[in-house]
């Protein structure tokens, strides 16, 4: 990506149950960037380095999101799997389907000012949230959460409830109320999220357990806006997700 710098850190283990990844993204050309954001199943908590200086929740997706990044423009971010609203967080969201939150700048305790470099900021980011870890975490959640990410959202709802031990209706309720979409709708996004490397490499078939071709483009054109073919020509590198995907 001409003029774009992208940079990602994967959290070590104390913190892979709630962080996907810490990342950074800058503009570095003179001029504006057109992007678009599709829904991955994560929560990106964004710290702004102009003023007005506050951090910004975006919740879970559910659409593609058009937004651009301004010359010269840089971003640091961290994106949270959902157990993190659970114990990394204090407050309560009304809901985190297509919403965002500004939060204040000293939100976690720490500000912009706090960053030298990225992977500076990925440090103090990682020892504040490690310090604020429970002694205990609820195990039905952990493995919850464990089978989704591993499986990319293919595996049946009642295989989950049988492993966890967790009826499928508490499941079902304890994500309708935390997080505002269910359980099926979330897996949903993961599969579509699962088959980004596969279309980014032009497979334009279902690889992730969709029902057939027509769900599986329908479910592109749901998240994307585009087809799949469009989504995998990612003409100007406007979908950032595929343009920033880590090779193999």
């Amino acid at each position: 990506m001409t003029g774009i710098d992208y940079q990602e850190i994967k959290p070590d283990a104390p913190l892979s149950d709630f962080i996907d990844s810490f990342w950074m993204l800058s503009n570095h050309s003179d001029q504006e960037k057109p992007v678009i954001i599709v829904p991955d199943g994560r929560i990106d908590l964004f710290f702004s380095f102009q003023e007005p200086y506050e951090l910004t929740l975006l919740g879970l997706g559910s659409e593609p999101s058009p937004t651009s990044l301004t010359p010269g423009s840089r971003l640091f971010a961290v994106s949270f799997k959902l157990l993190a609203i659970d114990y990394l967080f204090d407050r309560k969201f009304p809901t985190l389907v297509d919403s965002a939150y500004h939060l204040p700048p000293d939100y976690f305790g720490i500000t912009t000012r706090d960053f030298q470099a990225f992977d500076h900021f990925c440090d103090v980011l990682s020892n504040h949230f490690i310090s604020q870890l429970p002694a205990t975490i609820d195990p039905r959640k952990q493995n919850l959460f464990a089978l989704l990410y591993a499986s990319g959202g293919t595996i049946p709802i009642q295989a989950i409830s049988d492993t966890v031990n967790w009826s499928s209706r508490q499941i079902n309720r304890y994500f309708n109320q935390r997080f505002g979409i269910s359980l099926k709708a979330y897996c949903t996004i993961l599969r579509f999220r699962a088959s980004f490397r596969q279309l980014k490499e032009g497979k334009l078939f279902p690889e992730q357990d969709f029902t057939d071709q027509s769900h599986f483009i329908k479910n592109v054109r749901k998240f994307a806006g585009v087809t799949p073919r469009e989504l995998s020509k990612n003409e100007n590198d406007r979908f950032i997700q595929f343009s920033t995907l880590p090779k193999k």
